[in-house]
């Protein structure tokens, strides 16, 4: 991007999974092939599933596995040969959308990526917040608040613990849900195909999506009461999310009030990579 925030070039590959230097070189040679073609060199933001711990700079929680441990910020500062600045990618989407996004102007963004995976993350002012642990945002390894019987002790996480909010709450944890109930295995593209045409299944599906994710917000807002919500992510488009979802918010809410505006992300899917970007300008 330039400075005014446009975009100049695009380019996009497949993340090499679990190969560290092959990740490293894939974020090299595409910084390499954008500033060969339009003739200038820039600053260098990434975003990644996880964190930096800030005593050692080793990534951890990423659920890009082999990341976790490595020294990835300095690698990639190497192998750019400058500084490079890292951060979640959900906080990312939070600054990107926080600057010239769908949060444009708000104080307090709180971030909610709905794909694979459930993540989030946090923008004071248009600037990360990650706090001293570097897990700012990170509700999606909260337990599932008020669980019911049910819902206990709840699936297993990659984090090692139980009940996440990211089990019962990403597109994968829709489908997982479903295919426990009806015994189906359908993915959740084809759910929400069926959710659309009236299926009841289907249907009663998306609608323990929507009390879980209720649930797990009115957390968020009784503990950092923020601006704005912004959702990014594959579910993100789904249309009932911004109709259906503040009744489900609000009951759960300290005091019962909910007037939290909840948004798509301007951006879309580009909307981290933008974040990444801005981590220069807005640090």
């Amino acid at each position: 991007m330039d400075e005014a925030g446009h975009e100049i070039a695009r380019y996009r590959v497949d993340t090499p999974r679990h190969d560290y230097d092959g990740t490293v070189a894939a974020i090299q040679g595409l910084v390499e092939r954008i500033e060969q073609e339009t003739g200038t060199t820039g600053t260098v933001g990434a975003g990644i599933p996880g964190s930096i711990r800030a005593s050692n700079g080793l990534v951890k929680n990423a659920n890009s596995t082999w990341l976790n441990g490595r020294p990835f910020a300095a690698d990639l500062s190497r192998a750019l040969g400058r500084e490079v600045r890292v951060a979640n990618d959900a906080n990312c989407l939070a600054v990107s959308e926080a600057t010239d996004g769908a949060a444009a102007g708000k104080g307090v963004v709180f971030a909610v990526i709905l794909g694979t995976g459930c993540g989030g993350g946090v923008a004071f002012h248009g600037n990360v917040h990650a706090g001293p642990n570097g897990v700012g945002g990170e509700w999606g390894h909260n337990p599932l608040p008020w669980a019911k019987p049910e819902e206990l002790p709840g699936p297993q996480c990659y984090c090692g613990l139980r009940g996440c909010m990211e089990v019962w709450t990403c597109g994968t944890g829709i489908a997982r849900d479903y295919k426990e109930v009806t015994g189906k295995s359908l993915t959740t593209r084809e759910i929400a195909a069926l959710e659309a045409a009236g299926d009841p299944e289907a249907v009663a599906a998306f609608e323990r999506f929507l009390d879980r994710l209720g649930r797990g917000l009115a957390v968020i807002v009784n503990s950092l009461d923020p601006d704005v919500i912004v959702f990014g992510g594959g579910v993100s488009r789904w249309e009932r999310l911004y109709r259906d979802l503040p009744e489900r918010i609000r009951p759960w809410v300290f005091g019962g009030d909910f007037d939290t505006p909840l948004v798509q992300a301007m951006y879309g899917d580009s909307s981290g990579v933008r974040g990444a970007a801005w981590l220069w300008p807005h640090a």
